[in-house]
């Protein structure tokens, strides 16, 4: 059997019901997570290691990275076949997005977490282990970057997200579809993921603000965040890349203050482009110096806008960095 380490830190995953509150709240550790489901050691040999006890929304980029340092440390081990991270849903995709950035590996990574807590007929957590485990054991996975897997659906760390509040099939990859399944127990893979890339860092510059457009929207978000310091914006954009003429004059001001701006898209799919010429939109942006992503997603663009940025300010640099 294959050795897996369970890096644990916390979510859903481990939460039960709390009786005086009624809401649910971290109570199992790794440790005893794994007692509670004896099928995960007949698949493969388990050891844990416990990072923490994160609520989703408890989760910064410090963390985050900080982790990733953790996961690199146990994957080049030679006695190690696989990694799997137990994740709160909130951030999870953020988290796998960074670590996939971060981490250059041939041996498969896998997060999962839980949509129902364990006081719940319906818990989900100890399904996505085992997926997680015959995943690994598959040698199909190697070399296929981080991989994110709940309710059997295995997608890219680069590509997947939250698509529903609560519903227990809620991680989906919107623009290219999941690589592949796991179903009774046998792993299908599909295809490899659209884009594989590593962003070589020693820091994380997490003063980055995320700003979401809006119909008859001003320049006064822009100025806040230029006035206040800020290192870097990402801007959630209408359609294929656009936005109000007024908000457009605040992305100036933040632009003239040698502030990056990365553009992405408010819509759920689809990517940014530069196809119109009317003030504010696509061409007006990239004429001003506004970086464009293609498929990604306002969450995960500021991910990776933070660690080019714990390896340069140059515009110019992160243009080719953000571009890569």
């Amino acid at each position: 059997m294959k050795n897996i380490m369970v890096v644990f830190t916390g979510g859903t995953f481990s939460m039960k019901i709390d009786e005086k509150t009624g809401g649910a709240v971290p109570y199992f550790h790794g440790d005893e997570l794994l007692e509670l489901i004896p099928d995960a050691k007949g698949l493969a040999n388990l050891d844990m290691f416990e990072f923490g006890m994160y609520p989703g929304p408890h989760m910064t980029p410090e963390i985050m990275f900080d982790l990733s340092k953790k996961v690199k440390s146990i994957i080049e081990r030679t006695d190690i076949d696989g990694v799997i991270v137990t994740h709160g849903t909130d951030t999870l995709e953020e988290t796998a997005y960074l670590l996939d950035l971060t981490i250059k590996t041939e041996k498969p990574i896998v997060v999962i977490g839980a949509m129902k807590t364990s006081s719940e007929p319906d818990w989900d957590g100890p399904i996505n282990l085992l997926d997680a485990i015959r995943i690994i054991n598959n040698d199909n996975s190697k070399g296929m970057g981080v991989l994110v897997c709940l309710n059997g659906e295995i997608n890219a760390a680069s590509e997947v997200t939250k698509t529903h509040t609560e519903d227990i099939e809620t991680f989906h990859s919107l623009d290219f579809g999941a690589l592949g399944f796991v179903d009774k127990g046998k792993v299908w893979f599909n295809r490899m993921p659209r884009k594989l890339e590593i962003i070589e860092t020693e820091k994380i510059n997490s003063n980055v603000d995320l700003i979401k457009v809006y119909a008859g929207m001003d320049e006064k978000f822009f100025r806040f965040s230029a006035d206040n310091g800020v290192e870097g914006i990402v801007v959630e954009a209408m359609g294929v890349g656009n936005v109000p003429p007024k908000t457009f004059e605040g992305i100036k001001y933040a632009l003239n203050k040698n502030i990056p701006i990365v553009l992405t898209s408010r819509c759920p799919a689809g990517e940014t482009l530069d196809i119109y010429g009317y003030p504010g939109a696509g061409k007006w942006l990239k004429e001003a110096g506004v970086l464009f992503t293609d498929y990604l997603n306002g969450q995960k663009a500021r991910i990776k806008l933070m660690l080019c940025l714990g390896i340069t300010k140059d515009l110019e640099k992160l243009k080719d960095l953000i571009d890569e």
